[in-house]
Order: structure tokens, then C-alpha cells, then sequence
């Protein structure tokens, strides 16, 4: 059976999309742990992150790095945190969060935010993805 993700690739599932390329997919987190949280996956079902191929694993490492930078230009911060934990869904996911310092990286806390807020944020990071 498909990952919540790989549905969500397909397009089974809604998302806010923030970024896409040919073999990877980003989007906002819907129970974020600060506003601008983006979860970045390869739009292959692979478990565990470093089961990737190395070529696979890299370029979502690259995709990854250029989803950061459009994050930090759309929500200010000090940096855009990185979190690898995988046991909730399975399917090789990287968390990015704006952070101002590393006690707001909590897994505990979230924010709520509207459909209006989730789809004008995606489309202004979206807007900055290189």
C-alpha cells in the first residue's frame, strides 16, 4: 500500500506544493511546528532516508538545499533548521523549519495556521524556489 506521500505525488492527496522536480517533492508540513515548516521527499517510496541510492539521496539532499533557501526568504529567521526522524510515515522525508533558536526545532508545539495562510505561504516560497 502507498505512503500518505507517495499519494500525495500522485496527487490522491491535496498539498501545498512548494517545490517539484522530476524525482523530488516539497511541501508545507499540515501540523507545523512553525510557520514555514516544509517537508521535502523523494517522489520515490523509499522507508528510510539513507536507503537511497546515492545518487537519489544526493539530489534530495541539493533539492532540499535550495527548498532552505526560498524558506528563509519568505520567513524571517535566524536559520532554516534540518531534521531527519522517519518513524512516523514511511517514506524518506527531510523536515526544514525557520528557526530563531534551536529550542523552536519541538516536535511538541505547533501552530495553527488557515487554508488562506497555508496557500498564500506555499505560493511565496514557491515564488523563491531556484
Amino acid at each position: 500500500m502507498a505512503s500518505i506521500f507517495s499519494k500525495i505525488v500522485a496527487g490522491e492527496i491535496p498539498s501545498y506544493k512548494v517545490a517539484e522536480t522530476e524525482n523530488c517533492y516539497a511541501f508545507l508540513d499540515i501540523n507545523p511546528v512553525a510557520k514555514g515548516h516544509v517537508l521535502c521527499i523523494p517522489k520515490k517510496e523509499v522507508d528510510y532516508l539513507f536507503d537511497l541510492e546515492e545518487k537519489e539521496y544526493c539530489e534530495l539532499q541539493a533539492f532540499t538545499r535550495r527548498v532552505a533557501k526560498a524558506v528563509k526568504q519568505v520567513c524571517p529567521c535566524t536559520k532554516v533548521g534540518v531534521a531527519v526522524l522517519g518513524l512516523e510515515v514511511p517514506h524518506a522525508h527531510i523536515h526544514l523549519i525557520p528557526l530563531q533558536t534551536e529550542g523552536d526545532m519541538d516536535f511538541r508545539k505547533h501552530v495553527k495556521l488557515s487554508n488562506d495562510e497555508f496557500t498564500e505561504l506555499a505560493k511565496a516560497i514557491a515564488a523563491k524556489f531556484e
